[in-house]
């Protein structure tokens, strides 16, 4: 569609297989502007173990994917300043419009739709005027991905904290302990998550394994509220 723009407005945290596969697609057809959501709090991001990687970090794996295509944008005007609660409830809010309005500030297209596959999300786009086209949800979600890596940073977590026993000297038990570990650990596909994310963005997530491992230790601060994920930092003040 000549001189029209798609909008797609997810979480990519992380973005997958399906999310480089959406917006290859959508760049066959669109100018496409991507907005990862970005939750702010006295200036400063806030994330969760929902939402673990910054909007930095999001930016450069999608760079990593399509740095140079020109009709490719990554966008940072979804964002949400606290207190969340003012944009609720949907539509009804007007800081909900403000929204809005920030982003199409930078779309220069006057004709435009949004993506999403998920139904609800795709009443609310039409009822803030968007222009949602149907289409089906993700083969592969961000919630698949990070469970995987939490679970992997707990097991590599134990792991080290059993080596450091053992080293020690702790006793002839702990060693034992941890042989069956490590072999129930080796025996399992431990790196399935990296089947499910673009090669450059598991090179990033490696990178930045810390913050795996913070958040896979955490409990998730995140509320759900008129089907929107929120911090529950910064949900009130």
């Amino acid at each position: 569609m000549e001189n029209s723009a798609a909008l797609y407005l997810a979480h990519l945290n992380p973005i997958t297989n399906s999310h480089e596969k959406i917006i290859s697609q959508l760049a066959k057809e669109y100018h496409v502007y991507i907005f990862p959501v970005i939750f702010l709090k006295e200036d400063r991001e806030v994330n969760t173990r929902t939402f673990p990687f910054s909007y930095e970090i999001r930016k450069k794996m999608l760079l990593s994917l399509f740095n140079g295509r020109n009709n490719i944008e990554i966008v940072p005007n979804y964002k949400f300043v606290s207190p969340y609660i003012k944009y609720l409830p949907p539509i009804v809010s007007p800081y909900s419009w403000v929204l809005r309005t920030g982003i199409l500030r930078d779309v220069l297209e006057k004709r435009f739709i949004s993506y999403t596959g998920d139904a609800a999300e795709r009443i609310a786009l039409r009822l803030y005027n968007l222009h949602p086209i149907k289409a089906k949800r993700l083969e592969i979600s961000s919630s698949n991905v990070k469970e995987l890596l939490y679970q992997e940073a707990i097991e590599k977590l134990r792991k080290r904290e059993l080596d450091n026993n053992i080293h020690n000297n702790i006793n002839h038990s702990a060693q034992n302990n941890h042989q069956e570990h490590t072999e129930q650990y080796n025996g399992r596909v431990r790196e399935s998550w990296e089947v499910m994310v673009p090669k450059s963005v598991a090179n990033i997530i490696k990178d930045n394994w810390s913050i795996v491992e913070k958040f896979a230790q955490s409990t998730d601060k995140t509320i759900k509220i008129f089907g929107m994920k929120f911090p529950t930092e910064g949900i009130l003040k």
